[in-house]
């Protein structure tokens, strides 16, 4: 059985303040976006597998660390716990949506991980008990559960869906390949309540979101690497009705009436993505 995990994005995201537990309070708006991964999953005959309990391949993207750690793996053995006579399974994943880039791609091959697994083997688990699982393996993770527009608080885990459609748009992603330590980012972030939460905003008209959605780590990772700033710079100057980073980086997002030839736009280095 094959899955295709999509990436997100972030419109607008706010650091509202640190927590006594170290993590910090957020708002943002998650946005699926159609840059997709693939997931497969089979049931192992494999008598090694059977020890195993699971055989992990990738291919694609590299991805650094050991295989045992990556979270589709971790969310089998999540299920595991919970199922102990599920079966033995060879799983497969393609790395296709950049890494380290604040698309979630990692979040969401584990939320499909679990559903897939739910899926396959007729586990019978409800939204609710997914969405628990997935926070298990990451603050993003429940939303890809959901996977629809998404007005997130908390660290991410508590949302409420959200009435936004932008399908008449083109959305160019634009990954300068730059790694960028979240923890440093908000290392770098005063937090500060907004005036006007981001949830109204998006329900303004779309060429209001220039001057009033704001991603709070814009301006310190901008700072660090100048070239991101140039990024979002060029996507305006090609006619985009709204650019930002996208969670802490280091992919940038345009938002496009139409399609623009991009040739010669950007360093031949930069990876670009049209999706919706």
């Amino acid at each position: 059985m094959v899955i295709f995990p999509n990436c997100k994005i972030n419109l607008g995201l706010r650091i509202l303040r640190k927590r006594e537990d170290g993590y910090h309070d957020l708002e943002t708006i998650f946005y699926p976006l159609g840059i997709k991964d693939v997931l497969e999953v089979i049931t192992s005959t494999n008598a090694e597998t059977t020890k195993a309990n699971i055989n992990f391949h990738q291919s694609g993207l590299a991805i650094d660390g050991d295989a045992s750690t990556n979270l589709c793996v971790r969310a089998f053995e999540l299920l595991r716990k919970e199922f102990p006579s599920l079966a033995s399974i060879e799983m497969h994943l393609h790395k296709n949506i950049p890494l380290g880039a604040g698309l979630g791609g990692g979040s969401a091959d584990a939320a499909f991980a679990l559903k897939l697994i739910d899926e396959k083997f007729q586990l019978g688990l409800s939204r609710e008990k997914l969405i628990d699982l997935a926070l298990r393996l990451g603050s993003d993770c429940p939303f890809f559960i959901i996977n629809s527009p998404a007005y997130a608080t908390g660290r991410g885990e508590f949302l409420e869906p959200l009435s936004l459609s932008l399908s008449a748009y083109n959305f160019l992603v634009v990954s300068p390949g730059v790694h960028i330590s979240t923890a440093k980012a908000f290392s770098l972030v005063t937090p500060a309540v907004p005036n006007c939460s981001l949830k109204e905003i998006v329900q303004k008209p779309i060429d209001t979101w220039k001057t009033e959605l704001i991603n709070d780590f814009e301006q310190p990772v901008f700072n660090l690497y100048p070239e991101i700033k140039l990024i979002k710079e060029e996507l305006y100057r090609s006619g985009a009705l709204y650019a930002s980073l996208t969670g802490s980086g280091s992919s940038v997002f345009g938002i496009f009436e139409e399609k623009i030839n991009t040739d010669n736009l950007f360093e031949k280095k930069y990876r670009l993505d049209w999706a919706s």
